[in-house]
């Protein structure tokens, strides 16, 4: 009974995976997009090092992305096994421990960054010209890494209570706000490599907040309480459960890594111009990833419920 009244529970699975896929697809498509301009911006005031330099960054962003799928994919999933299996009263604990987690972990994250910044960037295959420029952009878009996790992780805790285009809407007005202040500030006020980081760090500060707001409405209507802190057995849950696209994320980071260690012999002008190749070829993989994380909430939610 209580499953044919959760549409996750109780819709065909066709018309769950349009409604929780589509919305997932467009906002990592539209997030994509914004990459791509982000480049165009960066390499037009800047030049080739500013490009070069964003790339260097970018296995900073993927741990980041890791640690949101970790408390994310982990904490929806099994905030969604919980409802399968008719322990309403449990699952908010699962959201608020989760939404907690992640923006604590981008905290940790962004104190070793600002800590190491200078090695972490090295160790990402920062060539001696292209240094300057990504330090000036890590050293400011780092505070936003509690606020890009925990928008990211949000997305799947959102989508976890049934409310894909609630997420999709969150990832979008990120991104259109990230391109607007991209070009006032890069532009407008000719602030070159800081106008782009600071456009970043002011758009997932907004996208985080509104995720925020959107976690306390939704555990308001849950019955439960989402009182205390997670077990042994539960982290270790959802460890678990996010554990193969922790891995994921984490190969493409020691991959970019090793790659751009070869890129650099060849010059900066060849590594900026794998950085437009990266952005280019992301917008081949997120429809993929996108269906993945879709599948996840309904997926969890008919197992719990058996």
């Amino acid at each position: 009974m209580e499953n044919t009244k959760n549409p996750l529970g109780s819709e065909p699975i066709s018309k769950l995976m349009l409604k929780f896929s589509v919305p997932s697809i467009i906002a990592m498509i539209v997030g994509a997009l914004y990459n791509i301009v982000d480049q165009l911006f960066i390499g037009q005031a800047v030049g080739t090092l500013g490009n070069a330099a964003t790339n260097i960054a970018f296995p900073l962003s993927t741990s980041c992305i890791a640690l949101s799928l970790l408390f994310g994919i982990g904490g929806a999933s099994c905030f969604n096994l919980s409802m399968g299996r008719g322990e309403k009263e449990k699952s908010p604990f699962f959201i608020a421990n989760a939404a907690i987690m992640l923006f604590s972990s981008g905290v940790v994250l962004f104190i070793i960054t600002q800590l190491f910044l200078t090695q972490l960037l090295k160790a990402c295959g920062s060539p001696t010209d292209v240094l300057p420029y990504a330090q000036t952009y890590v050293r400011i878009t780092s505070f936003g890494f509690p606020f890009l996790i925990l928008s990211v992780g949000g997305g799947h805790l959102i989508r976890a209570d049934g409310s894909p285009k609630v997420a999709m809407i969150c990832n979008i007005l990120g991104a259109v706000i990230n391109v607007i202040l991209d070009a006032v500030f890069i532009f407008g006020f000719n602030m070159g490599m800081a106008g782009a980081a600071y456009a970043t760090f002011i758009a997932q500060g907004i996208s985080a907040v509104l995720s925020l707001i959107i976690f306390i409405v939704t555990l308001q209507k849950l019955p439960g309480k989402a009182e205390g802190w997670l077990s042994k057995t539960e982290f270790s849950d959802m460890s678990r459960i996010a554990l193969p696209s922790i891995l994921q994320q984490s190969t493409v980071s020691i991959g970019m890594m090793l790659v751009q260690s070869v890129v650099n012999s060849f010059g900066t002008q060849i590594l900026a111009g794998f950085s437009a190749a990266m952005r280019i070829e992301s917008l081949c993989v997120v429809p993929m990833s996108a269906i993945g994380n879709a599948m996840s909430s309904y997926t969890a939610q008919n197992i719990g419920a058996e």
